[in-house]
């Protein structure tokens, strides 16, 4: 005898666990199953509960700050658990739209999850999520680095000093801060601690990009890490970036729906015979989508292998590294001509950076990684 469905939708937060059933079928009942603790030990006891009703169950929570340890537990154990994105959108209408809280929240889940509506995320794995956490590490040193900089330069540009040198942040820029006093002893002190700052995240970046280097060679995604360094732009943290991120690319059907879920996609808003094209729509994940647009930068010069990107491409096979000329020889002729239409700088490299997406998508077609 086949046993009958039932959908759970788990509206997850740090200290609760809001839990809705869903009956299956379109007139199947929903309702709300009741609160637990947010601790994985009173989910355990919830799981027992629902369980013993002898039902098949569907789980599934938004993706949020307490992480995969629920999905992770429950695929252990063979039962089928979905992540979606947050927020889960809610189609009804009217005032109902006005209420929210995490009673609903979970009712919601459960009957849209039912229904098939809702949009499922990519849930990576544990030593993937380990590499994705040391590459945000690593941009958020970055972030902190430029937020220094940026406020010493401020406080020298309102004090009146200016650097006259081409390049900033080099031996010389710093030889000419040691140099520079300020008019009185407070803003000497001020000085101090915003080079003291810069000199302490540079070293954070350091360090971590240190730890990416020594850690990508033993990671099971090494073989399409250095097989996307052969495409030009592409260094090994825009590549650890984009693999710890995505994971394996190669779950897309085709390159445009990796194009529509990187947000590189051109926004519309059309009604009748209006058509209105507009920016990107910037949804899906943010960190790779900025690391593409900053490797994209390197096509606006004409195509050749450098020394240093025939050294990334040694020992690798001959069809990735026609894959690879072949989209440097398309995206630089491109970058060319969309600027010569007149085209806005930031245009092109976005349109760019979303052919770059797809070459990468081939490229990983010809990487098997290991389960």
């Amino acid at each position: 005898m086949k046993k009958s469905i039932t959908f759970v939708g788990l509206d997850v937060h740090k200290n609760s666990i809001n839990v809705a059933l869903a009956d299956a079928g379109r007139e199947g009942e929903t309702r709300h199953y009741g609160a637990i603790g947010g601790d994985l030990d009173s989910f355990k006891r919830l799981l027992r509960k629902l369980v013993s009703t002898g039902k098949e169950l569907h789980f599934v929570y938004e993706a949020g700050p307490c992480g995969y340890d629920i999905y992770r537990y429950l695929t252990a154990k063979d039962f089928d658990c979905a992540v979606v994105a947050a927020p889960a959108g809610d189609p009804t209408k009217g005032g109902r739209k006005r209420i929210k809280n995490d009673r609903r929240d979970a009712l919601t889940l459960a009957r849209l999850h039912r229904s098939g509506e809702l949009t499922y995320v990519f849930v990576p794995r544990v030593d993937d999520e380990a590499m994705r956490d040391l590459t945000r590490a690593r941009e958020d040193a970055c972030n902190a680095q430029r937020v220094a900089r940026q406020q010493l330069s401020g406080m020298l540009l309102r004090l009146g000093f200016r650097y006259n040198g081409k390049t900033s942040w080099n031996l010389p820029h710093f030889r000419w801060l040691s140099g520079t006093k300020m008019p009185t002893p407070a803003q000497q002190v001020v000085f101090q601690e915003y080079i003291h700052a810069i000199k302490e995240t540079t070293d954070r970046v350091e360090r971590l990009t240190r730890q990416i280097e020594e850690l990508a060679p033993v990671w099971r995604m090494a073989p399409v890490l250095y097989a996307y360094q052969t495409l030009r732009g592409v260094s090994l943290i825009v590549a650890a970036t984009v693999v710890a991120e995505l994971g394996d690319i190669t779950r897309f059907d085709n390159p445009r729906q990796l194009m529509a879920f990187l947000g590189l996609v051109p926004s519309e808003h059309s009604s009748g015979e209006k058509t209105r094209k507009g920016g990107i729509t910037k949804s899906g994940n943010g960190h790779a989508r900025r690391v593409l647009v900053e490797a994209a930068h390197s096509y606006r010069f004409p195509a050749r292998v450098s020394r240093r990107l025939f050294k990334r491409q040694e020992g690798l096979s001959k069809t990735i590294c026609d894959i690879a000329w072949k989209c440097q020889v398309r995206l630089c002729a491109r970058f060319r001509r969309l600027m010569a239409k007149g085209k806005n700088r930031n245009t092109v490299v976005a349109a760019t950076a979303r052919e770059l997406i797809a070459f990468m998508w081939a490229i990983a077609k010809q990487t098997p990684v290991s389960a």
